[in-house]
């Protein structure tokens, strides 16, 4: 690993204002950049303290006085964020929406991690952010890279017809023109759980056969691990709500036979038709895999208390299919410009608390770039992270505005977050009024990249305006939008592209994020109970408490998410 990148010029760039010819410039030297990354900038400090680099942090007398100078840490947040949010919007992140999606175009149609279009989009983030005069890094590490070769689902008789399937990431391959095989539909439990254990092959013959599994309860590894160990030559899984079914094995050492996912109302069709027995169908899911590198860039401001951290992170990388402008293009434009913004409204460095922005990479592939930089952080590292911030895919065309549900307030699906969580939940929520955007909650359901920092017992948050998922009459009413359709029906395919984003949900979200970098660049007293940097329960708007209680010399443990094993 190598120390940020440093100069006399960079430390000077943060008091410029760069403008839009200088962008531009930063733009189109992305695009015509080498596909390798400079040796000098990969090996980024991906954890503090494991480099070279020297902080000087005020003391807490120094912090004391320049609160009572300044009026207090949360007058000066209230202050820095209000000034955030008039500078901040759609608007000025949808340049760096046009950006990617000109690299997506000079890179096969996609920003895949370990693509040139990924690397080209590292390069525009990280120019800029050089440019802004923040401690920039790349945080290089290896994976899998993988691309969809085949996914086709064929019911054989008694009258043939094809069924959509979508291939879960890092599966085994069938041959070239698939399997065929009987149809063998798994029970499903009285709680809702089918195929997890042994134990739910019992009453049938699976060998030779292909599983249909219902999703829920356990990962879609285990399920298809599970069928493997009963003598099933192939896995579908189908949806147990309305939508699209997309998932990941998590790891190609995790994968045993070949699987699929399908929605609801096709699965329940197929295991009707199954139970009546003579159901024969060819299966064919192929993907290439081979090991690749990639990089998170990592992007810090050179004030601030390095004690007490703020973090805010958003995947950079699409997936293979298509350029990702809403997944997750929108969710990294609204950090970069919100980091551009601060760099010029902020421009000495003052504020009390350290800001740390991040663009993961691999976040497709099972969240792998965030798992990377978590588990290399030593403890006492990750103890300085006051929170983190989430943001992925904030544009949908058919929105809703939904919120991560720190505390479990609604009582469904995955537990709270860690304590800190609740109180970020709120602060999002009370802004987002303030918008006229009324927010829901939505699960900590280990499908993004907070599903580390939540391992770690990182209080976490962030927005989030739906994928595959069916809007409701209710949310139509709420929100506008068409019910019965998905909230992006571009998801993970070639159409999310600029076309793809309703402005009205990102500014408000874009806003979103630089009122919460404004506040927490200056105090993070309500969220960081439990005790990177002290203080009390609340939020910036002293909020509901949460968390989940751990016992001493237990780990934390909140959801589903386990490493990259999503119950997705």
């Amino acid at each position: 690993m190598s120390v940020p990148l440093r100069s006399r010029s960079r430390r000077h760039a943060l008091r410029g204002r760069p403008g839009r010819a200088a962008l531009v410039a930063l733009a189109t030297a992305a695009l015509t950049a080498p596909l390798a990354l400079t040796a000098g900038a990969t090996a980024a400090p991906a954890a503090p303290g494991q480099g070279t680099v020297t902080r000087t942090a005020p003391t807490a007398d120094t912090r004391a006085t320049e609160a009572a100078r300044h009026g207090g840490a949360a007058e000066q947040g209230d202050k820095l964020a209000r000034k955030l949010v008039r500078r901040t919007g759609a608007d000025g992140a949808h340049r760096h929406l046009t950006a990617l999606s000109a690299i997506a175009k000079t890179g096969d149609g996609h920003r895949g991690a370990g693509s040139p279009g990924h690397d080209r989009s590292a390069a525009y983030a990280g120019g800029l952010l050089k440019a802004a005069g923040y401690k920039v890094s790349y945080q290089k590490f290896e994976f899998t890279f993988r691309e969809t070769l085949a996914e086709k689902l064929t019911v054989l008789g008694p009258q043939q017809r094809d069924v959509p399937i979508t291939l879960m990431t890092y599966t085994k391959s069938t041959p070239e023109g698939g399997i065929e095989a009987p149809l063998a539909a798994v029970p499903v439990d009285a709680d809702g759980s089918s195929g997890c254990e042994a134990g739910d092959y019992g009453g049938g013959d699976y060998k030779g056969r292909i599983a249909l599994i219902r999703r829920g309860s356990c990962s879609f590894a285990q399920k298809q691990a599970a069928a493997a160990d009963a003598g099933a030559v192939g896995a579908v899984v189908y949806n147990n709500e309305d939508g699209a079914l997309n998932g990941t094995l998590g790891s190609p050492d995790d994968a045993r036979i070949p699987t699929g996912g399908i929605t609801k109302a096709d699965g329940e069709a197929l295991a009707a038709q199954a139970a009546g027995g003579g159901t024969t169908v060819r299966l064919e899911v192929r993907e290439r895999q081979e090991r690749r590198t990639t990089h998170n860039v990592l992007a810090e401001t050179r004030g601030g208390d390095a004690d007490r951290t703020v973090m805010l992170g958003a995947h950079l990388d699409s997936v293979p299919e298509g350029p990702g402008i809403n997944d997750n293009g929108s969710g990294s434009a609204g950090i970069l410009e919100t980091a551009l913004q601060l760099a010029k409204a902020d421009h000495k460095g003052r504020h009390a608390n350290k800001v740390r922005f991040a663009l993961w990479s691999a976040e497709e592939l099972g969240l792998l770039g965030a798992e990377h930089y978590v588990t290399q952080l030593p403890a006492a590292e990750r103890k300085k992270i006051a929170l983190y911030l989430n943001f992925d895919m904030i544009a949908s065309p058919n929105y809703g505005i939904f919120a991560y549900d720190g505390d479990d307030s609604d009582r469904t699906g995955a537990g709270p977050g860690p304590e800190g969580s609740a109180a970020l939940e709120k602060d999002l929520v009370d802004f987002l009024a303030t918008r006229g955007m009324p927010a829901r909650g939505t699960d900590f359901d280990g499908r993004s990249d907070y599903g580390p920092f939540i391992e770690a017992g990182i209080p976490a948050g962030g927005t989030f305006t739906g994928a595959e998922k069916i809007k409701t009459a209710e949310q139509q009413k709420l929100w506008g939008g068409t019910a019965g359709e998905a909230y992006d029906g571009c998801y993970h395919q070639a159409c999310d592209t600029l076309e793809n984003i309703d402005m009205r949900a990102f500014d408000a979200n874009v806003k979103a994020i630089a009122n919460a970098v404004g506040h927490y660049a200056w105090d993070v007293s309500g969220v960081t109970a439990r005790g990177a940097g002290g203080g009390k329960k609340g939020g910036m708007n002293a909020g509901k408490t949460g968390g989940a209680a751990v016992a001493d010399g237990e780990e934390p443990a909140y959801g589903p998410y386990k490493g990259a094993r999503l119950v997705r």
